[in-house]
């Protein structure tokens, strides 16, 4: 497993617009499933311990043949604000957020979401996946034929005991169901470890880089941007 951190954005390939994102299951359908969490993402009480996982801090990373792991760093702080794996040509960006105890987060940044895209010139659309409402963002930006296509993100959102977890799938998985499922099953093993210190709803979840790797990237690592503090379509390009 490679790791490196990152200190500005790929923008994802854009695509000729199609009806393809609209193949998967219908809006709200995983939604009726009861405990939507029973197979992951799970919550630090919910495991036996870290042996085995890649300790990022706020969140722990089952290893996976071939999977490539990039920390996001805010060059102003220099904190790691979010962590992206890179597995098959597809990327999968993970951040965790404090929640309130009583309420998830995900239906609310869904529709913020709608709205920067909106804002943006872009357009989305809400679709039922197996963790539940999941939202495809279509941003114009153009070909290399110089035709206008769009960059596609896919939003996923788990609300947790107290936390939020948020992965935005780019390449290949955010269109197409079958090359999303691996990435799809390494988010399902992030375990989330919240702490107990009281933290405001939306703030995000610190992450370090893990002790035995190094800080200085392979010269080819690949760069992301800049994450900002709350899950933001700007993320994303």
């Amino acid at each position: 497993m490679v790791f490196g951190l990152g200190r500005k954005a790929k923008k994802e390939q854009a695509v000729e617009p199609d009806d393809s994102l609209a193949a998967a299951e219908s809006p709200g359908e995983a939604d009726a499933v009861s405990g939507i969490r029973a197979n992951g993402p799970f919550d630090e009480a919910e495991i036996d311990g870290r042996d085995g996982y890649v300790d990022l801090g706020a969140l722990l990373i089952t290893p996976s043949e071939g999977l490539q792991l990039r920390l996001e760093v805010e060059e102003a702080t220099q904190r790691v604000v979010a962590v992206t794996l890179d597995l098959n040509g597809s990327s999968l960006q993970l951040q965790a957020f404090a929640a309130p105890k009583t309420e998830g987060l995900w239906d609310e940044i869904r529709e913020q979401i709608g709205q920067s895209v909106g804002a943006q010139g872009g357009q989305v659309e809400e679709i039922g996946g197996s963790f539940g409402t999941e939202l495809v963002a279509k941003l114009p930006a153009g070909l290399p034929d110089g035709s206008q296509g769009y960059r596609v993100a896919r939003f996923i959102g788990v609300d947790g005991p107290r936390w939020f977890l948020r992965g935005v799938l780019g390449g290949p998985a955010a269109l197409e169901r079958q090359a999303a499922e691996p990435l799809e099953a390494l988010f399902r093993k992030v375990v989330v470890v919240r702490g107990g210190s009281p933290m405001p709803p939306r703030d995000l979840l610190q992450l370090r880089l893990p002790k035995d790797a190094a800080a200085t990237p392979p010269p080819a690592a690949p760069a992301l941007q800049e994450p900002e503090r709350g899950p933001e379509i700007t993320q994303i390009g």
